[in-house]
């Protein structure tokens, strides 16, 4: 999974965006981005900076001059699109006036893609994340101007995206205030003294908080620096426990338990729902996986599985392999990872490698 982190306060939004993002390099990714909310000769502006690599090369890039105090960042592990500065988020609407940070995958996003270049916008990268910018920014064109457009806007945006996500933005339309929303993808926000945190990770905000709130499915979060509301799609708003924070870094990042063995387990269930939320469709009795739609005819033409892993992920491929065979009628095979990487494996266009981290 890929790390958000936002700021709202009175400090540089920067310099925690950054070390947020340190706090959560630990998960893996191929490329990182900021955006802040600046002035400039009196006029808000969003200014987004992204690099591919490590952190470091994101923080090499940014200007002691980016001094807003509000502001979202990311990291990113390649779904659509390849590792470059163009696929990094935050991604932009057409004007510059939206900025977006997403984890998960949009299912539709070809679709509605295709509905807004009708429409005129113009796409920058190949990311389904995109797509969320420019239809916040679709929104607000066909909209009135009041004092929530930008709430409002979010709010239509979202009812038109299929599949699993945690979204952030941030609008000139508003320049002091974030909005959030989950469906499958953890955010949690962090409260302070005049300011506040946003991350897909309580472990970014360790040190900075002591008080905080899990958003649940469905649930979006108007976060300014002194206050928040929470509520859900269908406007109706939600009073929400705000958890006491005990933990240091080391006891966050195994989320509470004795280790990390234990958390694993204890996620487990957990985790199993999240896989299955925004992709099985019950009313049609089928799943749909994001990214697949893209190779489906390759895919329809396979005749062989390859899974490689280790350990736990092994005895679970194992089990993948008995059903594999029995409903797709594939033949499957399960290999040790560290056995397939020094042999030849004998492999063909109809062949399908799955490895397993």
């Amino acid at each position: 999974m890929c790390g958000i982190v936002g700021y709202v306060g009175k400090k540089s939004a920067k310099d925690f965006l950054v070390e947020g993002l340190k706090r959560l390099e630990y998960r893996g990714y191929d490329s990182a981005g900021i955006a802040v909310m600046q002035e400039v000769k009196g006029t808000q502006k969003i200014q987004t900076v992204r690099a591919v690599g490590k952190v470091i090369n994101l923080e090499n890039k940014l200007s002691e001059h980016m001094s807003g105090c509000i502001g979202i960042a990311h990291t990113r592990w390649a779904t659509h699109g390849k590792p470059s500065e163009k696929n990094a988020h935050p991604h932009i609407d057409c004007q510059g006036t939206v900025a977006v940070v997403h984890n998960g995958i949009i299912e539709n996003y070809r679709e509605l893609q295709e509905m807004l270049m009708k429409k005129g916008h113009t796409f920058r990268s190949e990311t389904d994340t995109e797509v969320i910018a420019h239809l916040i920014e679709e929104e607000m064109s066909a909209s009135e101007k009041t004092e929530h457009i930008f709430e409002e806007a979010f709010v239509k945006a979202l009812k038109q995206l299929r599949g699993a996500y945690g979204i952030v933005a941030l609008s000139i339309s508003d320049p002091e205030m974030i909005l959030m929303a989950r469906k499958s993808s953890p955010l949690v926000l962090g409260i302070g003294n005049g300011e506040m945190f946003i991350a897909s990770d309580i472990s970014a905000m360790i040190g900075d908080v002591k008080r905080v709130v899990y958003l649940d499915d469905g649930e979006i979060a108007l976060v300014k620096k002194e206050s928040y509301r929470v509520k859900t799609l269908s406007n109706c708003m939600k009073e929400k426990e705000e958890l006491v924070l005990e933990w240091d870094k080391s006891v966050a990042e195994k989320g509470g338990f004795a280790h990390f063995m234990q958390k694993e387990i204890f996620d487990q269930p957990r985790s199993f729902a999240d896989a299955l939320r925004g992709r099985l469709i019950l009313e049609d009795g089928m799943a749909r996986l994001g990214g697949l739609r893209a190779v489906e005819k390759r895919l329809r033409s396979i005749n062989r599985i390859i899974i490689v892993s280790c350990g736990t992920s092994y005895h679970s491929a194992l089990v993948g392999e008995y059903m594999l065979e029995e409903y797709a009628g594939i033949q499957t095979e399960v290999e040790m990872a560290s056995e397939f990487r020094y042999r030849k494996p004998l492999l063909d266009k109809k062949t399908v490698v799955i490895a397993i981290s």
